[in-house]
């Protein structure tokens, strides 16, 4: 029902930002919510961020006041600025999306935290 794009994952040093997109296929009001999920080798997928189509957002404690996720009707398109990078922030993030009781991914994109 809907396909999801991440982009803008890469290598980064430590202190550094990055930006990852997600492109939505269709229009973000027909999204319940949107959410930016992690997972790192040998570690369980978590749930990084997220944001309602009424504008709430939640963060997971270890990214709180350093990654912000927002949005981009015109351009249907959900991003993740993520700022003073840690190494144990390494992982590949993945774009997900929940329409009513369905959830639908993305491929995910690689992001590397080292110097």
């Amino acid at each position: 029902q809907v396909q999801l794009a991440e982009s803008g994952g890469g290598l980064v040093q430590p202190g550094g930002s990055l930006r990852l997109s997600c492109a939505a296929s269709r229009n973000l009001f027909m999204i319940n919510v949107m959410n930016w999920y992690r997972q790192a080798p040998g570690k369980e997928r978590e749930l990084v961020a997220s944001i309602t189509n009424g504008g709430s957002t939640n963060y997971e404690d270890s990214v709180k006041g350093r990654f912000t996720i927002s949005r981009d009707y015109t351009k249907k398109t959900v991003y993740l600025q993520m700022n003073s990078l840690k190494p144990e922030d390494t992982a590949v993030y993945f774009c997900s999306a929940r329409i009513v009781a369905t959830n639908y991914w993305g491929k995910g994109t690689l992001v590397t935290v080292s110097s």
